[in-house]
């Protein structure tokens, strides 16, 4: 590119350069033609009249001495020979004394002759010659040609050498934006640029970073998602465990365990490798390189499978969702002889989730208690409105959380994936909401889950709530 910028350059400039000096050039060269002739033309008129006074040929000698540039001049005296070197043909001679007209002409062998006739007494005729040879006519033509040739030459290299700088910026950015491509083609997401050149090729250097942001954020929800559907697996895995539990010793129960066993390792595999490119490998690393460090707690906005673009624009009724998987887990609950107790406000409780999105959330929360506590402890689960939220809490009478703040934070568990609770802060955050963890009225771990309500219900509530009866309790035991 560089290369054809500078061609193109010199082209251009070549020709401007033509269109110029061909007409100055001719024009230097006339003009130096006529300041020759008409430095000669003086010392023929300055004779003229002396021939009027005295055709002496010593005065007339004496008279031409004292005239400048007439080392070239004649005198042409009727019926003598001439005074001074004569370059004019004969028949030129003869035409100026019958014309009686002043001649200006080119004569052969070169040079340039002047013959100005004069009238003397008794009708008899002078001519006076003032010859200008070649190299007079063209006097500076040369030196002016040089000059001009040179200034030719020197806008020339000019306008290369800043097409050339003009094209190397271009091509720079062009080639950085070309590497950092492939660069981020093979895998490296720390690749940025930095926007140089052309306000286009700026532009494109500025696309190019928003969109390896981009993909870097799109790998790392992609990566998420895995995770998070993986771990929701995990609650008829946990189903499973406690129907093996009541199975009784039998081959076939050895069987199924070992099965559900060897299914559970492959979830949790599954959650491993999905997160750790994003954590420890090539992307990892490059993310950390990029200073865009993986989804954390700190970051409530990170999509993902709860309150996800996916489910954008979708919303359910948080209790009736929640009545229907604390049904499930009450009978899991019956067969590990846990109290399960459910109590649900009446009043409505649409929140902009999608119903897998509050079933995922009411999994990862009972199914932690289920993994994480004995059995034969009591557990419940209560949903409250206010006028702009809907709170969940699930409470267990077990040994409670000691680290919450480690809780909540994905993966930081040394005994789990962490996954579950992620889950639970990421659906919350979905709807402006939070999460909390606490201690249980039980006297164990509290959850306390706030969903912000939707938009429709919360303006209705604004312009007067209508308070219906509180709760309805449902109570489940085994």
């Amino acid at each position: 590119m560089r290369r054809s910028l500078a061609g193109v350059a010199l082209a251009v400039t070549s020709m401007v350069a033509l269109s110029f000096l061909i007409p100055l050039a001719v024009l230097v060269m006339s003009l130096a033609r006529e300041q020759s002739i008409t430095a000669a033309e003086q010392p023929a008129a300055a004779m003229a009249p002396i021939l009027t006074l005295t055709t002496d040929p010593d005065d007339l000698r004496e008279s031409m001495a004292g005239l400048d540039r007439a080392e070239h001049l004649a005198i042409h005296l009727p019926d003598s020979r001439p005074i001074g070197t004569s370059h004019a043909p004969a028949d030129l001679l003869e035409r100026a004394k019958r014309g009686r007209e002043s001649i200006s002409q080119d004569v052969p062998g070169g040079g340039w002759t002047y013959l100005q006739p004069v009238v003397l007494p008794q009708d008899r005729v002078a001519v006076v010659e003032n010859y200008v040879p070649e190299s007079d006519l063209t006097r500076g033509v040369a030196a002016s040609w040089t000059v001009m040739v040179v200034l030719a030459i020197g806008l020339l290299i000019g306008s290369v050498l800043v097409a050339d700088r003009l094209g190397a910026k271009v091509v720079r950015s062009s080639k950085q934006l070309a590497r950092a491509s492939y660069v981020l083609g093979e895998g490296n997401l720390s690749t940025r640029v930095v926007p140089m050149g052309p306000s286009e090729l700026r532009d494109a250097g500025v696309a190019f970073n928003a969109m390896a942001d981009r993909m870097t954020e799109l790998l790392a929800i992609e990566r998420e998602l895995v995770a998070d559907l993986s771990h929701r697996l995990r609650t008829p895995l946990t189903a499973l465990h406690l129907a093996t539990e009541r199975m009784g010793p039998s081959p076939e129960s050895g069987r199924v365990e070992a099965a559900v066993g060897a299914l559970e390792a492959e979830l949790q595999a599954i959650i491993t490798a999905a997160r750790t490119p994003l954590a420890m490998g090539p992307m990892g690393r490059a993310l950390r390189d990029a200073g865009s460090p993986s989804p954390s707690p700190s970051e409530p906005s990170s999509p993902s499978s709860a309150g996800s673009d996916q489910s954008a624009g979708e919303r359910c009724e948080a209790g009736e969702v929640i009545r229907r998987r604390a049904g499930f887990w009450a009978v899991l609950a019956a067969q590990q002889d846990r109290t399960c107790t459910l109590d649900i406000a009446e009043e409505a409780t649409t929140v902009d989730l999608a119903h897998d999105d509050i079933a995922a959330v009411v999994d990862a929360l009972v199914g932690n208690v289920f993994r994480y506590t004995p059995d034969g402890t009591a557990f419940a689960i209560a949903v409250d409105r206010t006028a702009q939220a809907v709170e969940l809490r699930v409470e267990d009478a077990g040994p409670g959380i000691p680290d919450p703040d480690a809780a909540l934070a994905r993966g930081s568990s040394t005994s789990s994936t962490g996954l579950g609770l992620d889950i639970v802060r990421r659906a919350a955050s979905a709807t402006g909401g939070t999460v909390h963890i606490g201690r249980a009225a039980l006297g164990g771990a509290c959850v306390r889950v706030t969903f912000g309500l939707s938009t429709d219900i919360a303006r209705s509530t604004l312009r007067g709530r209508r308070r219906r009866g509180g709760k309805r309790r449902v109570r489940v035991v085994p």
